[in-house]
């Protein structure tokens, strides 16, 4: 599996887990392979619709035909190197400001 085996193989993962919620827009933030460990780690984000708030000026600007910024979720995928999923998490965040 090389690197563009592995994004692809992660976003069709994350399309059939979240096939229910609609996602969209999904894009790569990052990969690593770590070949010690026989893995690939493949960060994505995505969009879900319900988790934007919207105003009836949104509302009225997306009838005319506008597009509304969403908010963006984050998984990191792990998986084997024949392309099995080891696991599904939410990177974890630090918070920088004191």
């Amino acid at each position: 599996m090389d690197s563009r085996d592995a994004i692809a193989a992660a976003k069709q993962y994350l399309t059939e887990i979240y096939a229910d919620e609609q996602i969209g827009y999904i894009t790569l933030e990052e990969i690593e392979h770590r070949a010690q460990d026989g893995v690939w780690v493949v960060a994505l984000q995505f969009s879900r619709p319900w988790t934007t708030p919207r105003t009836r000026a949104q509302e009225v600007l997306e009838n005319l035909g506008a597009v509304s910024p969403q908010r963006r979720s984050s998984k990191l995928i792990t998986m084997t190197e024949a392309g099995d999923v080891l696991s599904m998490k939410s990177p974890v965040r630090v918070d920088t400001a004191a």
